[in-house]
């Protein structure tokens, strides 16, 4: 039995979900997300709540019991509250500032790094060695925060480079005389 799955998922004043045969729709304060399950899963909305409930005793149909209102919870969290990350910039001369819609990195490249995020994602600099990254969808978000931090990923000697906020770097000793 799924511990996750058989929670109902909560549905918070200001936000209705409709579910057309495999595909849940939730529309809240910040926008709306749909989620299609698979036919292993079955998605109904009774008393402001969502319940997941698998389609028989097979392995699949287990697994993807607890993935999909895990998949439904973060459909109501992101039209609530949304998702955000937070990145550091360590280093001499490493910085970020945004220009209209474009973040612009100052990474010890002989260029400026420009980014631009999808369109559903805000990204934002509030200080020069702060990214924060916030949307609605948690994979995208995941996704953007990646991929800014692929620029220039934390090394272990020094810790220079653009990390998350709770990321621990494992330091390691420099070369000895």
């Amino acid at each position: 039995m799924s511990r996750i799955g058989k929670k109902p998922v909560d549905l918070p004043a200001g936000v209705s979900a409709s579910v057309s045969g495999q595909t849940i729709e939730v529309k809240g304060p910040r926008g709306t997300r749909s989620f299609t399950a698979t036919d292993d899963v079955t998605i109904s909305v009774e008393d402001n709540a969502v319940t997941v409930t698998p389609r028989g005793k097979s392995k699949r149909a287990r697994q993807q019991w607890g993935m999909s209102r895990t998949m439904v919870a973060n459909l109501v969290k992101g039209v609530t509250e949304g998702f955000k990350k937070e990145l550091e910039i360590n280093g001499v001369g490493y910085r970020a500032q945004m220009q209209g819609t474009t973040l612009k990195l100052s990474l010890g490249y002989s260029h400026d790094v420009n980014y631009e995020p999808p369109a559903d994602v805000t990204v934002s600099a509030p200080k020069q060695t702060v990214v924060v990254v916030e949307g609605i969808d948690e994979q995208k978000v995941g996704q953007v925060a990646a991929e800014i931090r692929a620029w220039r990923a934390p090394e272990p000697y020094k810790g220079k480079g653009i990390r998350y906020k709770d990321e621990y770097i494992f330091r390691k000793e420099g070369k000895k005389k």
